[in-house]
């Protein structure tokens, strides 16, 4: 349809420019003197407007054949993307796993990095607890010395600590073998 319009329109302007061109010849006879001043603005008139229906026209063809050269690209490309898709075949089957694997090892990474770097956080709070604490028991050393009374008093405080530690883990240990001789009997 757009072929027969295009040659349609290219023989009405193959017309316009043939009446341009008797009109040219009819100015430039020798018979018509008085009016060639006016005509021959005509004349340019009429050329200028062919000038620019001509341009349009090729412009507009241009156009469209752009316009239908990309649908038939992207018709192609969509019948490709459509098949692809639609194709059950054994390599599209391990395209699919081989992505799905990907993904997988993607997470996993993540998610080791993210353990990797809660543990690296985990060991430098660790590590200023440490220094914290190394800093209180240094201090409390330096305060038995020079106090023999609280160095006493701790002294007592770490005993029955160590009591209290013996009395909990024997404890402990009873009911551990307690519930061991209930399991196996």
């Amino acid at each position: 349809m757009f072929e027969t319009m295009a040659i349609e329109i290219e023989q009405l302007l193959a017309r316009l420019t043939g009446v341009n061109d008797k009109m040219a010849e009819y100015t430039n006879s020798a018979g018509v003197p008085s009016l060639n001043a006016a005509l021959m603005h005509t004349l340019q008139r009429h050329r200028d407007i062919l000038q620019d229906y001509t341009h349009e026209f090729h412009k507009t063809k241009a156009n469209f054949m752009a316009i239908r050269e990309r649908e038939n690209l992207m018709g192609s490309v969509r019948k490709d993307i459509e098949s692809y898709k639609s194709g059950s075949g054994v390599n599209n089957r391990r395209t699919e796993l081989f992505l799905k694997e990907h993904d997988h090892l993607r997470n996993s990474d993540r998610l080791i990095e993210e353990t990797i770097s809660i543990a690296m956080a985990t060991k430098e709070n660790m590590t200023s607890q440490r220094g914290m604490l190394k800093s209180i028991h240094s201090k409390m050393n330096t305060l038995a010395n020079r106090f023999p009374a609280v160095n006493s008093l701790i002294q007592r405080i770490n005993l029955r600590k160590r009591r209290d530690s013996l009395v909990l883990g024997g404890v402990i240990g009873i009911c551990t073998i307690l519930l061991l001789l209930y399991a196996f009997h």
